[in-house]
């Protein structure tokens, strides 16, 4: 049974108690993200992120690494455009320490001026290494286009003129504005007990300040080319539609057009480009939501001389799609939807981010039951009346060592 405790300062607790397993997973989850970003600090909460691991409370680098790996734990982080988490997965009686080592890191972080130039060089080494992956980086050329000039379409890790300018003053004013107590919540689940994990939550974060922090710009989804001419052995296409946000009411049934189109081994994608013609050896569909729009795209990787074809025959399985999808295949993806987030909530750490996810989402915790009933509730019809609305408006296209085709 899913939990939940509000602290005085509004902070969020929960916890989900799981039977049978000795380990549990707990995280502080924020509801920013590069999104939040002002375009000259561009970077500046994956940078956070980063900087808060070199050392805070009493604690070097070395000294946080040596206090999770000796109690046999893994401490992480992870930034995204509008969510930021940073979690232990610990042995049961190690919750406290994973929860402290947390706290040190939010509210003391030590943030040298050394340290920040160091961790600089790193993050652009990431991003070189971003750079010179074609299947990674030309989604954030994706969305460069797809959310032009606007805070979603900028990359997560920034780039070399926006990382250059943190200083360490404005990483202490974004934990100051960003991690504000009603904007965050600690969830935990495993061998867990509520009312002490409240507790520890309350002794650790009970002086952060309340208040929540100010939305994000609200994206308009705007479509557009962006040709890359990087030198690679494959031609990579990227394609972005207009997609439904998280609660929107076509959500579940644009899910399952995705899965439906490329969404595995059986998808009309796979079978066509890569089983029946040997077009691609990866093609795929996903749709990414947030919580004012979302994002349909399609992603393949050609051969440079079949890069036409290609194209063209995405083109045509996914409008064909939005006409002739059939209640076999409908049942098939919503059956691995069900099997998929079922399987994922078998470990602590899945479902700890399973019920940040949906708070996050919804205000409130969600049992899974819902979630199954919201995907049995799609009709067919639904499905492709989904697919439809995506396809009706403006396209987005990203393309590396493809031939510049105009956009429809």
């Amino acid at each position: 049974m899913m939990k939940l405790t509000t602290l005085p300062n509004g902070l969020r607790v929960a916890s989900r108690e799981m039977s049978g397993v000795e380990t549990a997973a707990v995280g502080l989850y924020a509801d920013t993200g590069s999104r939040y970003e002002p375009a000259r600090l561009n970077g500046i909460a994956h940078l956070f992120e980063h900087m808060v691991f070199k050392g805070a409370g009493d604690r070097s680098a070395r000294e946080i690494s040596e206090a999770i790996e000796d109690v046999g734990g893994d401490l992480n982080a992870a930034t995204d455009r509008d969510s930021t988490s940073f979690m232990a997965s610990v042995m049961a009686e190690h919750v406290p320490l994973g929860i402290e080592l947390i706290s040190d890191m939010i509210l003391r972080p030590h943030f040298s001026d050394k340290e920040l130039e160091r961790e600089k060089d790193v993050v652009l080494q990431e991003l070189g290494e971003a750079r010179d992956t074609p299947n990674d980086i030309i989604f954030d050329d994706l969305l460069s286009v797809a959310f032009a000039d606007q805070p979603l379409g900028r990359s997560v890790l920034g780039d070399e003129d926006s990382i250059a300018a943190i200083t360490v003053p404005d990483l202490r004013l974004w934990r100051d504005s960003q991690y504000r107590a009603e904007s965050l919540m600690l969830v935990a689940a495993g061998k867990v007990e509520h009312d002490r994990l409240t507790e520890l939550a309350d002794n650790a974060f009970g002086a952060l300040p309340s208040g929540t922090i100010a939305e994000p710009e609200r994206a308009v989804f705007t479509g557009g080319d962006r040709v890359g001419r990087a030198a690679c052995d494959q031609a990579h296409l990227a394609l972005g539609y207009c997609g439904p946000a998280q609660l929107d009411a076509d959500y579940y049934a644009a899910r399952l057009f995705s899965d439906i189109v490329g969404g595995g081994m059986s998808s009309r994608l796979f079978q066509q480009l890569r089983e029946e013609r040997g077009l691609a050896y990866s093609v795929y569909a996903h749709l990414m939501p947030w919580r004012d729009t979302g994002l349909f795209s399609i992603y393949a990787a050609t051969a440079r001389n079949q890069s036409a074809a290609a194209a063209q025959l995405i083109e045509e399985v996914v409008t064909d799609a939005t006409e002739t999808i059939t209640d076999r295949e409908v049942a098939r993806v919503r059956t691995q939807a069900k099997a998929g987030l079922l399987m994922s909530l078998e470990s602590p750490w899945g479902q700890a981010s399973y019920v940040a996810r949906q708070l996050a989402l919804h205000g409130r915790l969600v049992e899974t039951s819902e979630v199954v009933a919201a995907l049995e509730a799609v009709t067919t019809e639904d499905v492709r009346a989904a697919g439809r609305k995506m396809l009706a408006g403006p396209r987005a296209r990203a393309t590396i060592g493809f031939p510049a085709v105009r956009a429809a």
